[in-house]
């Protein structure tokens, strides 16, 4: 079972625990995963709960989890992000932890220092890993340097070239990366707390007196967000942002009429859900969108734009993306304007049944069916390796990427 106390959660709390219900599973088999991630608490953001909701059901499931995260490292504030801490030289402090546990594979979350350090362990220890593609950063670092995005996207196909897997949520983001030469890409979706996410709630007591309909976003407050849009945009009602981030101060000034709220979670943040009208995704560049999952799940019609993630999850038609429904409970249109006009018609039943259909249990028997894969696959190339194949047999990777190494796990 994963040692939760190994990690210091003194600052956030870890994944809520689900209510107590006979939550057998056959034993687990003697497989030691172990878990390293850039992204990890106190971050608030879909990487973080999508890795601590798997951690958990991991553990319920009697797996045993080494968890490597900026808490264990001497870190830095990421620059222009404050709230993200980044480890300072990870790669002897990680490979100390990993020769300690001495894992059957690594998941590697993130492609920051920390993944880097694990990433050259495993090739230096023979150890298979596996990745996940949860972010775009090339079109992130875009938004923030102005660079155009393809300038990123080889340093991307190398962190993941020796990758058994690259873990994805949704068909498009597979079809993309497969368009850009990273082809071994695993489904592994998303799920929501059904036992907080759920319809039926009081209004949360910020939200229930403001002008209605009122309409909601809840994220990262940063530019690669772009709350411009749905803040901007010429919809009568109350516009309410929850969350924190870089560019929070700015938009307060430039938007004086919206309410922000801050971060919330758990119970708190779905009665926020619970209280609006519709849900506003603007994001163009999200990879999933974790919180449009837990908004339909309350019951909160969505509005966003025609693009990877939404239209993944609420379809083109409004009435689902990896199955259908009979009533419309989305709306996506490249005029968010309209989306938003359109989303406060809908039905919100239809919303709540969609949503409860993702569950962290199917997410998770997706990811171990990768990790599965990835050690039989190394063991069987293991049990034919000539010393030129893969493991310990891989041959250095070109100048260039060791350059790239030394300079981000130095």
């Amino acid at each position: 079972m994963t040692d939760m106390t190994r990690i210091d959660r003194s600052d956030a709390a870890p994944h809520p625990a689900a209510p107590d219900f006979d939550d057998t599973h056959p034993e687990a088999p003697r497989i030691k995963i172990a878990l390293a991630t850039d992204a990890w608490f106190p971050q608030v953001n879909g990487v973080v709960r999508t890795l601590s909701a798997t951690v958990a059901e991991l553990d319920r499931r009697g797996y045993e989890v080494e968890l490597i995260t900026p808490q264990r490292f001497t870190t830095l504030p990421m620059p222009g992000y404050s709230q993200i801490r980044l480890a300072l030289a990870p790669r002897f402090t990680a490979r100390r932890l990993l020769d300690g546990f001495q894992p059957d594979i690594v998941h590697i979350a993130t492609e920051g220092p920390i993944g880097w350090a694990a990433r050259s362990w495993c090739k230096a220890r023979g150890v298979p890993f596996t990745s996940a593609f949860h972010t775009r950063f090339p079109d992130y670092l875009a938004v923030r340097t102005g660079v155009d995005a393809e300038w990123f996207w080889p340093l991307m196909r190398r962190f993941h070239g020796p990758s058994r897997a690259v873990l994805v949520s949704t068909p498009s983001l597979a079809a993309e990366l497969n368009g850009r030469g990273i082809t071994q890409t695993a489904p592994w979706g998303r799920g929501i707390d059904g036992w907080i996410f759920r319809p039926g709630r009081e209004p949360h007591p910020a939200m229930a007196d403001l002008p209605r309909p009122i309409m909601l976003n809840v994220g990262r407050v940063a530019p690669e967000k772009n709350l411009e849009a749905f803040l901007g945009a010429d919809v009568p009602g109350t516009k309410v942002v929850v969350g924190d981030g870089p560019a929070l101060d700015a938009l307060k000034a430039r938007f004086p009429d919206a309410v922000f709220l801050g971060p919330l979670s758990g119970e708190e943040l779905a009665a926020a859900y619970a209280t609006a009208d519709c849900f506003v995704f603007p994001s163009r560049t999200d990879t999933f969108g974790l919180v449009l999952i837990e908004a339909l799940a309350c019951g909160l019609p969505v509005a966003a734009y025609p693009v990877p993630g939404p239209l993944d999850i609420v379809g083109a038609d409004g009435r689902g993306g990896f199955d259908k429904m009979p009533a419309t409970f989305g709306a996506l249109d490249d005029d968010l304007e309209i989306a938003m006009r359109k989303a406060l018609r809908l039905d919100r039943s239809a919303a709540a049944v969609y949503g409860a259909r993702f569950t962290w249990e199917k997410a998770t028997d997706q990811f171990l069916a990768a990790i599965e894969r990835a050690i039989a696959s190394h063991a069987a190339e293991s049990r034919n390796d000539t010393g030129e194949g893969t493991g310990r047999g891989i041959a250095a990777d070109s100048a260039r990427e060791h350059v790239t190494t030394e300079l981000v796990t130095a």
